[in-house]
C-alpha cells in the first residue's frame, strides 16, 4: 500500500531527524572542509537543464535528478560560510586603519600599503563564498523548476477527466482488463507447473510452505481472537489500576503485530511455492500490505469504539453506536486492503482510463459510505458532549470538525468519481481513511503518556491536569505532521529538503541562525538562568536575613540580581551561540519605534517599578492610600503593585500611578500615627468638665503615647454645639479604627453618667395653611365694599394688598 510505505518512510525520517543533531556539527565541519567540485557541478547542471527542458522526462527521473541537485545545493550552502571567521577579522583590521582617504586626499604610505594588502587578502578569502553563492542560486533555481513541473503534472493528473464509470460502454474495457489479467496469471501458473525446475523447487520448499500455511491459518483463525479477548480482559480488570492499564494498552499492539506476522508468513509461503509467477509474487507483497492496513484499522476501531463502557474512551458513544464504529473500522481496513491488491494486480499504467475508472469505482463507493458513517459517529460524539451543558473540550470540537469533513468527503469523492475525476476522488478518499487511523494512533500515544506520567508521579484522578503530558502530546502532534504530509501527497524528498534547510539554518541580513545555534543558546541561557535563581535563593535565605537591610531593600536587591543575571545569561548565550546581532541593528531600530508607541505604558510601569525597588518610597507591608484605594502593600513587581484593602480584596495598581500620582504612606518609617476624634456638646455645658473627661479618656487608652500626651482642644462654637477635639498619637496607627470605636463608646458612656448632652440639629417648621392638610377648604376673606371713586379707599386697598402679599411672603420664607 502506497500510504503504508509512505508512513514507514516518514517514521524513518522522524528517527533520522532525531539522530541528525547528534552528528550535525561533525557533518557540517566535514562539508566545510571539502570544497565543492565546481567543474563537475557545471557539467551536471548542463545535463540537468537538458533533462528539465525535455517535455516527456519521466517523473522518476525528475525525482532522482532533484535529489542530486539538493545534495549539490547543500554543499554550496555550507561553502558560503567558508573563511567567515578570517573574513570578519580582516574587516576589523581594515576598520582599524580608519576610513579610506577621500578623492584627491592621501594617507601615509605604510597605511596605504597595509590597506591594499588587507583588501587583497579579503578579496581572495571572499572568492570561494561568492562562487558558492552563485552555484547555490543555480542549483536552487533548477530545484524550483523541477518542483514547478511536478506540481503541474500532479495537478493535471488530478484534473484529468476519465470516462465515466457509470457509462455501460466502458464496462467492456474493464471486463477485458480483468479477463486479460486473469489469463496472464493463469498462463504464468501453468507455465511454472510445466517447468521441471519450478517443480523441483516447489517440492524442496513444500515442508516449509506447509508449515507456514498451518501457522498462518491457525493464528488468523484462532490466535487473533484469543489475543483480543486477553487484552480486553486486562483492560477491564485494570480499569482502576493504572499500571495494569498501561500494560494492557501496550499489549494491545499485539493485535496488529501477531496477525501481520501471520500474513507475512502467508505471503512468504506463496512466494516459496515458485508457482505463482510474476503476478503472484506481486500479489503476495500486496497481501502483506493489505494485512497491515486491515489489522491496523481493526485495532484503531477497538481503540476509538471500545467494547466495554469506559470513561477513558476517546469517544463517548452508546453501545450500539460503538459496535457500529468497530464494524465500519473493519470495513475501512478491508476496503483499503482491497484497493492495494487491485492496484497491484491491475496496474493502472497497463490499463486504459476507462478500465481503471470502472474497476476502481465500486470500491470507492463502498469506502465512501464507510467514511461517511465514521464521520457521522464523530459528529454524534461532539453533539453528545455539547448536550451535557458543560464547556466542550478542544478535543471534542476538533472531533466534530473532522466528523463533518469526513462526511463531506465520503459523499463528495464517489460523486466526482462518477463524473470521471477518479484520480482526484482517490486522492481525497483513501488519505482521509488513513488520516483517521493516524489520529487514532496519536490519541492512543497521548493516553499512554498520560497514564505513564500518572504512575511515575503518583498523580490521583482528582488532581488537575499536568503540564508535562500535555507538552509531550503536543510534541507528538508536531512529529506526526511529516507523516500527514506524506499521506496527502508530499514527496519524502521535499521533507528531507525542508529538514536540511532547517538544519543549515536561515539568514537574516548577514546573520545566519541554525538549530545548532538555537540549541546552544537555550542550553547556555538555561544554565545562566538556573545559576541566577540559585544566587537569588542564597541571598534570600542565607545572606540578606543576616544584614540590617529592611525587607523592602532585601526585595530590591534580590529583584535587581535577577534582572542583571538574566541579562548576563542572555548576552553570554548569544555570544557563545555565535549569533551576530549587528546585522539586526536596523531592524531593531525600526521595531523600537513601534514598540515605543505600542508598549509605552508597559515600559513606563516597568521603569516605575525599578524606581520603587531602588528608592523604596513604598515598601511591602506599608499602609498607603492611592486615590480611592487604601490598604497594605503586599507585593511590588516591575509592572504593578498589589494592595490588600481592609476588606481583604487585592487591588492591582500600575507602578506609574505610585510614581506620578499622590500617595499617602501612613507607615513609611514607623507605625506612629495621630488620630482625631471630634466631639460636640450642647450649649450650656461645663466646658472645663468636658475637657477634663475627654483628657481622662485619652490618657486611659493603652496605645496612646505619653510623649506627646493626648490633647483636648476647644475648637469652635458650632451652629448647634460646642465643638471639641480629642487628639492622640498611637504607637501603631494600624489600630486607629478600632481605637476610635472604643473611645467613642467610652465618651458616650461618660457623658451619659455626667449628664452632658450631645446635641443634634433641630429645625422649627411653621405651616401657613394647615387646613389644606386636613382637606378643608380655605376660609374666604371678608372684603368691605369701597367706593372706587374714593381715592383714599383705593390707596388703602393697595396698601392692604401689598401688606398681605409681603406678609404671605414672609411666612413662606419663615416656613422654609
Amino acid at each position: 500500500m502506497r500510504h503504508l510505505k509512505t508512513i514507514a518512510l516518514a517514521l524513518v525520517l522522524v528517527w533520522s531527524a532525531c539522530l541528525v543533531p547528534m552528528h550535525g556539527a561533525q557533518a557540517q565541519t566535514s562539508q566545510q572542509a571539502a570544497a565543492p567540485d565546481y567543474q563537475t557541478w557545471r557539467a551536471f547542471a548542463e545535463r540537468a537543464e537538458t533533462l528539465i527542458d525535455q517535455r516527456f522526462t519521466p517523473d522518476e527521473d525528475l525525482v532522482t535528478l532533484r535529489g542530486e541537485l539538493v545534495g549539490f545545493r547543500s554543499q554550496f550552502l555550507a561553502a558560503q560560510d567558508a573563511n567567515s571567521t578570517r573574513i570578519a577579522t580582516l574587516r576589523e583590521q581594515i576598520a582599524a586603519l580608519g576610513p579610506p582617504p577621500e578623492e584627491g586626499a592621501t594617507e601615509a604610505e605604510e597605511v596605504a600599503s597595509r590597506r591594499a594588502e588587507l583588501n587583497e587578502q579579503l578579496a581572495q578569502l571572499q572568492a570561494p563564498g561568492i562562487a558558492a553563492q552563485e552555484a547555490f542560486r543555480r542549483a536552487d533555481g533548477l530545484v524550483r523548476q523541477i518542483d514547478h513541473i511536478m506540481r503541474e503534472r500532479q495537478a493535471e493528473a488530478l484534473l484529468t477527466l476519465w470516462p465515466s464509470p457509470l457509462n455501460p460502454v466502458n464496462w467492456v474495457s474493464a471486463a477485458d482488463a480483468v479477463w486479460g489479467t486473469a489469463f496472464t496469471f493463469g498462463t504464468q501458473v501453468t507455465g511454472a507447473l510445466q517447468d521441471p525446475a519450478y517443480l523441483r523447487e516447489f517440492r524442496s520448499n513444500l515442508p516449509i510452505v506447509g508449515l507456514l500455511f498451518l501457522v498462518a491459518g491457525f493464528v488468523l483463525m484462532r490466535g487473533r481472537a484469543w489475543i483480543e479477548r486477553l487484552v480486553g480482559r486486562w483492560l477491564d480488570e485494570g480499569a482502576d489500576r493504572k499500571s495494569k492499564r498501561v500494560l494492557a494498552q501496550i499489549m494491545s499492539l499485539t493485535q496488529i503485530i501477531v496477525p501481520v506476522a501471520a500474513v507475512v508468513a502467508l505471503g512468504t509461503a506463496l512466494v516459496l511455492t515458485s508457482l505463482t509467477g510474476e503476478i503472484g509474487a506481486a500479489l503476495a507483497s500486496a497481501l502483506v500490505q493489505a494485512g497491515i492496513g486491515y489489522f491496523t484499522a481493526r485495532w484503531a476501531g477497538r481503540q476509538l469504539f471500545p467494547v466495554h463502557e469506559s470513561r477513558r474512551a476517546p469517544l463517548q458513544l452508546p453501545a450500539p453506536r460503538r459496535r457500529e464504529g468497530r464494524f465500519m473500522a473493519n470495513l475501512a481496513g478491508l476496503f483499503m486492503g482491497l484497493n492495494v491488491i487491485i492496484s497491484t494486480v491491475f496496474d493502472p499504467a497497463r490499463q486504459s482510463d476507462a478500465a481503471n475508472a470502472v474497476i476502481a469505482f465500486p470500491l470507492m463507493v463502498l469506502a465512501g459510505v464507510v467514511l461517511f458513517r465514521l464521520g457521522a459517529l464523530l459528529s454524534m460524539h461532539f453533539r453528545l458532549a455539547a448536550a451535557d451543558g458543560g464547556e466542550t473540550r478542544f478535543f471534542d470540537r476538533i472531533v466534530g470538525v473532522f466528523g463533518k469533513l469526513a462526511m463531506i468527503i465520503g459523499i463528495g469523492a464517489p460523486l466526482i468519481a462518477a463524473v470521471g475525476y477518479v484520480q482526484a476522488a482517490q486522492a481525497l478518499l483513501y488519505p482521509s481513511l488513513v488520516s483517521l487511523g493516524l489520529i487514532t494512533g496519536l490519541v492512543f500515544l497521548t493516553q499512554l503518556v498520560d497514564d505513564t506520567y500518572d504512575i511515575v508521579t503518583n498523580r490521583g484522578p482528582d488532581d488537575p491536569d499536568a503540564l508535562v503530558p500535555a507538552l509531550i502530546g503536543f510534541g507528538l502532534v508536531l512529529l506526526s505532521l511529516p507523516v500527514f504530509a506524506i499521506i496527502w501527497g508530499v514527496r519524502p524528498t521535499q521533507l528531507l529538503e525542508v529538514w536540511q534547510v532547517l538544519r543549515e539554518g536561515f539568514s537574516i541580513g548577514e546573520t545566519r541562525i541554525s538549530p545548532t545555534n538555537l540549541l546552544s543558546f537555550f542550553v547556555i541561557f538555561s544554565i545562566g538562568y538556573l545559576a541566577t535563581r540559585m544566587v537569588q535563593g542564597a541571598l534570600d535565605s542565607t545572606v540578606l536575613p543576616k544584614t540590617k537591610i529592611d525587607k523592602g531593600g532585601q526585595k530590591a536587591i534580590i529583584s535587581g540580581t535577577g534582572y542583571v543575571g538574566i541579562l548576563l545569561a542572555a548576552l553570554v548565550a548569544i555570544s557563545t551561540a555565535g549569533i551576530n546581532l549587528s546585522g539586526l541593528a536596523i531592524v531593531a531600530g525600526a521595531l523600537s519605534v513601534g514598540i515605543g508607541f505600542g508598549l509605552q505604558n508597559i515600559v513606563s510601569n516597568f521603569i516605575s517599578g525599578l524606581i520603587l525597588l531602588i528608592e523604596r518610597p513604598v515598601a511591602e507591608g506599608d499602609w498607603i492610600e492611592v486615590g480611592d484605594t487604601m490598604g497594605t502593600v503586599r507585593t511590588i513587581s516591575v509592572r504593578s503593585t498589589v494592595i490588600e484593602t481592609f476588606d481583604r480584596t487585592d487591588v492591582i495598581v500600575p507602578n506609574a500611578d505610585l510614581i506620578s500620582g499622590k500617595v499617602t504612606n501612613w507607615t513609611r518609617y514607623n507605625s506612629l500615627g495621630r488620630i482625631i476624634i471630634p466631639v460636640g456638646v450642647a450649649y450650656g455645658s461645663d466646658t472645663r468638665k468636658v475637657a477634663r473627661i475627654l483628657k481622662e479618656i485619652g490618657d486611659g487608652e493603652p496605645l496612646a503615647l505619653l510623649d506627646p500626651e493626648p490633647q483636648v482642644h476647644f475648637v469652635d462654637f458650632g451652629a448647634d454645639s460646642l465643638d471639641f477635639e480629642l487628639r492622640l498619637v498611637l504607637s501603631d496607627v494600624g489600630f486607629g479604627l478600632s481605637v476610635r470605636t472604643e473611645l467613642r463608646h467610652q465618651i458616650a458612656e461618660r457623658f451619659k453618667e455626667e449628664g452632658i448632652e450631645i446635641p443634634f440639629a433641630q429645625r422649627d417648621i411653621w405651616l401657613r395653611n394647615p387646613e389644606a392638610l386636613r382637606g378643608e377648604p380655605a376660609p374666604l376673606a371678608k372684603v368691605e365694599p369701597r367706593d372706587p371713586r374714593d381715592e383714599n379707599a383705593r390707596t388703602k386697598m393697595r396698601y392692604d394688598e401689598i401688606t398681605e402679599t409681603d406678609a404671605g411672603s414672609g411666612d413662606a420664607d419663615g416656613g422654609r
